[in-house]
């Protein structure tokens, strides 16, 4: 009799401690520009996906590197073949605020070819090789996509269509439900243009409030690299960029706290070759994701600002300033915008932690090891 009380006790306890350390998981809502497959879009989302530590509640998605419609569905492939297809997304804007492609081609006349035009079709470059490796020395991420297509339109993918959908509810209703379900508990992790969260503050002005904080990759300041794109044009950062209405709305309001991945930390950290062939040693669902499909040998963005959030100590310098971005149409629109407290204007802003360098080394070791590990399904198990 008391073997088998002792034997129920076990079973109760470790049904407890397994529930506990559910409960004590970090709860996130993920907005992103899913383009793919692989690359730092996907990439990044699997991070939180395969971290130990966090329960995502959802995905939203949003136009940017590329379309809506396309982006889903090569997210909704990729969570099925890393087996965490229990995860919803939901379709989001497809198009910015304000900012449209044809008036964006006119300024481009005007002020200067910009780098990247995200979903409206590479850049001004577009050298790739029939495999789609990037060729010659200009490695940069206009090179990958160079292919523009309608919004509604999903090329054929190299990983296959997927068979699972996205719900029914629209992304900004998706985001304002679950915040409200989880209040002062939900992290909003958004690394594409800011759209959805715009869009779901407008609704909802309490939204941000009811938040723990938003991780943002977005932004810069001074950026120390020959890299063109941005010794030439330190505030110009293609988030921002792409819809600056939504960057400006987003940083007026009132979150908790606002962490910020720019492109001073983010061109510190490279993907390279050696990460790759020390993922693809492993046989997990994401690092055989990695090894098949990503050919993007660029900045890590997206990932950077997920592993960032999970591990702080990965950040080894920040900068605490008031920002905004410009919204004036002109040769700085879209631009990032920083004062001090003693140059501030008079009008209500908010302090943003600014990353601005990395522990590298201790970055790669998390990032692969993820990576390498096997599925976490819903469960924690």
């Amino acid at each position: 009799m008391h073997s088998a009380l002792l034997r129920l006790a076990t079973v109760l306890l470790g049904l407890s401690l397994a529930s506990a350390a559910t409960a004590q998981k970090r709860l996130v809502l993920i907005d992103q520009d899913g383009s793919g497959p692989g690359g730092s879009n996907q990439m990044a989302m699997m991070v939180l996906l395969q971290s130990p530590q966090v329960q995502v509640l959802g995905i939203t998605m949003v136009t940017g590197n590329a379309w809506c419609e396309e982006e889903t569905a090569h997210t909704l492939r990729m969570l099925e073949l890393i087996g965490r297809s229990d995860v919803p997304v939901a379709k989001g804007a497809v198009f910015p605020l304000v900012r449209n492609q044809e008036e964006t081609r006119l300024e481009t006349a005007l002020y200067g070819q910009v780098s990247w035009l995200g979903a409206w079709g590479g850049g001004p470059t577009t050298l790739v090789e029939a495999n789609g490796v990037v060729a010659g020395a200009k490695a940069d991420h206009s090179v990958i996509y160079p292919n523009a297509h309608g919004p509604y339109e999903i090329p054929a993918m190299a990983e296959g269509a997927p068979t699972t959908k996205a719900i029914d509810e629209d992304a900004v209703h998706f985001l304002i439900r679950q915040v409200h379900a989880h209040p002062h508990e939900v992290t909003i992790y958004a690394a594409g243009p800011l759209t959805n969260i715009a869009l779901a503050l407008a609704i909802d002005p309490g939204f941000a409030e009811l938040t723990k904080g938003i991780v943002m990759m977005g932004g810069s300041l001074n950026p120390q690299t020959t890299d063109p794109e941005f010794a030439e044009s330190p505030r110009h950062e293609f988030n921002f960029w792409f819809d600056p209405e939504a960057a400006h709305i987003v940083l007026r309001a009132k979150w908790p706290r606002i962490d910020l991945t720019t492109v001073d930390i983010s061109i510190k950290a490279r993907f390279t070759q050696e990460w790759v062939d020390a993922i693809a040693r492993s046989k997990s669902p994401a690092a055989e994701y990695i090894a098949k499909y990503s050919q993007e040998r660029y900045y890590l963005w997206d990932e950077l600002a997920a592993a960032a959030w999970i591990d702080p100590s990965i950040i080894t310098k920040e900068k605490v300033v008031l920002m905004d971005v410009d919204i004036q149409h002109g040769p700085e629109y879209g631009n990032t915008l920083t004062w001090t407290d003693e140059l501030k204007p008079t009008i209500p802003l908010q302090k943003v932690h600014a990353q601005l360098d990395l522990d590298l080394p201790r970055f790669e070791k998390m990032f692969v090891e993820l990576m390498s590990a096997p599925t976490i399904k819903a469960s924690g198990k």
